[in-house]
């Protein structure tokens, strides 16, 4: 599923209309019948919830209808005079969406009132030919600061006030509107994207519309994807209003949604992971983890058993020959060799080189520790190691330290980077406020500029490509939020990288996997907050 900003979505319509040569105003038709549709759909659960309640009251409850012909009636609802929607539309095409959908609402029978936020005539274009056609078929209406309005009187009210165009916080009338929406108690439902969300960031700005549901038209846009815009938007849907999607397939630079389609789609991954008959440990490659350190022994065996259940046929755990034999038989299935004589040191890097020589990827950073001379370390491996790298946790904060790192051996194999935010900070010099206003940019930015692909942990991870393109993850839950998820994924990763995986593969796949395991270990528990890192590895 693709994702757009913005930009991208202007020119989508533009080329929609003056290429292909669809009328905008059959794109807006078919946007605001969507919106209505979802609309209904929602009203007709709220209907099933109450025949529910009354069937438990011994009321009797309404018998559905089953056919091979469907029309428009099928949509409908059994009681439509029972809810009464207020239609709140700005000036804009966002606005005629909302008018549009007002006219279908109406159609099934529904109570409608539309609200305009500066007196109608104001409209132009599409909009006003809108406005033309509710006003003929005499549907209420209101304007903001002109008539009273009660936001309390309807069941629902219809958020077509600013689109994906609009900018800055809300002000005026808008700013009115949306702050007794939000009061009023209603379920608001968002035409394209909450007014007061940043379509491209996912910024809120204050007030904004807090939205049960958010029906984003022809594409997913980036502002609902990312937090906390995500969180305004409520359950977000995405239809088709007859933008080719091809033609998002033919712009540079796209985002999409990471789903198994698109894992098996755009990305070519076989998310079977099939094995071959006569394959063996050899065949699904050697992960050496350079990573765990007397204080935070953990974190590397965390990162070499995720390795393993990732797939991986042979896993190789470097560490400092003092931690050696506390960690003997912690997992027999992990291999165990000393890459430094007593704790890490510069001279280790020769150590962890030749055991990389033999290995199919290479996982560094985590619980390593800082120590002295550990960006010249990272540098040596980062240069010397002809193999696929995951640089992660403490490596990550090694590289930051060394600043422009664009003048170091370019490496030849995939590389991935997996920062969170606070890491990200780091690397780029931004504040973590920075960061995470503007994540998928900022990622872009960064896996473009330095040809790896990065992966920006968080809620709504995103997954940068050396490209330009970019994957953002919706699966796993809150309760991953503990210490040494991260060594997880990391490990996770390296498996997918040792079995051959390209660098946006791995990460991807890599993070969509990490995310589903936490949703069953979630599952399995019954309890988010009580979720460990250990979990996940035994999930996936």
């Amino acid at each position: 599923m693709y994702i757009v900003t913005s930009q991208q979505m202007r020119e989508l319509d533009r080329r929609t209309t003056q290429e292909i040569g669809i009328p905008s105003m059959a794109l807006m038709e078919n946007a605001g019948k969507a919106i209505a549709e979802e609309i209904i759909r929602l009203c007709r659960g709220r209907e099933s919830l109450l025949r529910e309640e009354m069937a438990a009251e011994g009321c009797g409850a309404g018998v559905g209808r089953t056919g091979w012909v469907r029309g428009d009636e099928d949509l409908a609802l059994e009681r439509p005079e029972r809810e009464h929607w207020l239609i709140l539309a700005g000036k804009g095409n966002n606005g005629g969406d909302g008018l549009v959908a007002a006219r279908y609402l109406r159609e099934a029978g529904m109570g409608v009132t539309i609200v305009y936020a500066l007196p109608p005539e104001q409209l132009h274009g599409d909009a006003a030919l809108q406005r033309d056609a509710a006003a003929a078929l005499g549907i209420p209406m209101l304007v903001h600061g002109r008539d009273a309005v009660d936001y309390t009187v309807c069941t629902g009210i219809v958020d077509a006030l600013l689109g994906t165009g609009a900018h800055g916080a809300p002000r005026g009338a808008y700013a009115d509107m949306i702050a007794a929406a939000n009061a009023s108690g209603n379920i608001i439902v968002s035409a394209d994207i909450p007014s007061g969300v940043n379509a491209d960031t996912g910024e809120v700005s204050q007030p904004c519309i807090a939205a049960r549901l958010t029906v984003c038209l022809a594409f997913l846009k980036r502002g609902v994807t990312q937090y906390p815009g995500a969180e305004a938007a409520g359950e977000v849907v995405v239809r088709s209003i007859g933008i080719p999607s091809e033609l998002c397939g033919q712009q540079e630079g796209m985002a999409f949604l990471l789903t198994e389609s698109t894992l098996r789609g755009p990305l070519h991954v076989d998310t079977a992971r099939r094995r071959a008959a006569d394959g063996h440990k050899g065949t699904y490659g050697h992960v050496l983890v350079a990573a765990g350190s007397p204080r935070m022994s953990g974190a590397g065996l965390l990162c070499s058993r995720a390795a393993l259940r990732a797939g991986s046929g042979l896993v190789t755990w470097a560490l400092p020959a003092s931690l050696l034999p506390h960690m003997a038989g912690a997992a027999p299935e992990i291999m165990l060799a000393p890459a430094a004589d007593g704790d890490w040191d510069e001279a280790s890097a020769q150590s962890v080189l030749g055991l990389a020589e033999s290995r199919s990827a290479l996982a560094l950073g985590p619980g390593l520790g800082r120590f002295d001379g550990d960006g010249a370390w990272l540098r040596s491996i980062w240069e010397g190691a002809a193999c696929p790298l995951v640089v992660d946790a403490d490596a990550l904060n090694m590289l930051a330290d060394c600043g422009d790192f664009t003048s170091w051996q370019e490496r030849k194999a995939e590389t991935v980077l997996t920062p969170h935010p606070g890491e990200m900070a780091r690397l780029t010099g931004l504040s973590t406020q920075e960061i995470q206003r503007d994540r998928i940019s900022t990622a872009v930015a960064y896996a473009v500029k330095h040809q790896v692909t990065l992966v920006l942990k968080g809620a709504r991870t995103v997954i940068a490509a050396p490209d330009g393109f970019a994957y953002v993850n919706i699966t796993g839950n809150a309760g991953m939020a503990t210490g040494g998820s991260g060594d997880v994924l990391t490990g996770i990763i390296a498996g997918l990288l040792a079995q051959g995986l390209t660098g946006p593969q791995a990460a991807a796949y890599g993070v969509y996997l990490h995310g589903i395991a936490g949703e069953r270990a979630a599952a399995r528990r019954g309890n988010l907050p009580s979720l460990i890192a250990g979990d996940l590895i035994e999930a996936l």
